[in-house]
């Protein structure tokens, strides 16, 4: 991935690996899915989507989810990105089996091998994606929110 962050003009960052788990519809259960997180530097808006349609073909994904870090003032802002201690897969799959809002709303999330949860939810569900965060066992106190534009690419 970096390779094709590289040569269409951005600057790859640090990657992380994870553990990916989403609510699927269809199957009527939560499914696991390994994934990687990376930042893409120096890039703008259409930049970034232009290499989020590359990895999606590249590695035949049905979609790659972008956030772009942007003030809670912004207009472009409708989403959060919140990562918070103290999560592990297992627990992402019990919350999500249990709280059929959530499944609905927020349709899964991932979690570091180091057990972060990193939760993308649109603003408007801030205070469901919070109260879920509790029912998983995490100290939102310890939480950190970032503001940002979020899109599924494909």
């Amino acid at each position: 991935m970096r390779a094709i962050i590289r040569a269409h003009g951005a600057r790859p960052g640090a990657s992380e690996l994870l553990d990916g788990v989403f609510w699927s519809t269809d199957l009527k259960q939560a499914t696991y899915e390994r994934s990687r997180e990376f930042d893409v530097n120096r890039v703008g808006r259409d930049g970034l989507h232009h290499i989020a349609g590359v990895i999606a073909k590249e590695y035949d994904q049905e979609s790659v989810l972008t956030f772009r870090c942007l003030p809670w003032t912004s207009p472009e802002t409708d989403a959060v990105e919140i990562d918070v201690p103290g999560v592990t897969p297992g627990d992402l799959r019990a919350a999500l089996l249990a709280d059929a809002e959530a499944r609905e709303k927020l349709g899964g999330g991932s979690v570091t091998l180091d057990g972060r949860l990193i939760l993308i939810a649109p603003v408007a569900d801030l205070p469901l994606a919070r109260t879920f965060t509790a029912a998983l066992g995490a100290d939102w106190n310890e939480a950190q929110v970032r503001y940002g534009d979020r899109e599924f690419v494909s």
